[in-house]
């Protein structure tokens, strides 16, 4: 059998069992707002927000880095002409 299809059935026989041990219905609260639902739904909303925001965060700073030094070299271009 391929390696990668064992880890993917032992991640997904992993995952079955984290659902089915973390069923309990769990509230949040956040300032005024209250949020009832499975733990396990919970934790994948939670890692999902992580995991965007991880992605999101790091481009957001350097797009701004880069329109910076875009206006920096047009500022030095214009000076030099």
């Amino acid at each position: 059998m391929n390696a990668k299809l064992i880890f993917g059935m032992i991640l997904a026989g992993s995952a079955v069992v984290f659902i089915i041990q973390n069923v309990a219905v769990m509230e949040l609260r956040f300032l005024f707002w209250t949020l009832s639902m499975s733990g396990a739904l919970l934790m994948f909303l939670i890692l999902t927000v992580g995991i965007f925001l991880g992605w999101w965060l790091p481009g957001s700073f350097k797009r701004k880095k880069n329109i910076a030094h875009d206006e920096q070299y047009a500022a030095e271009q214009t000076t030099v002409n």
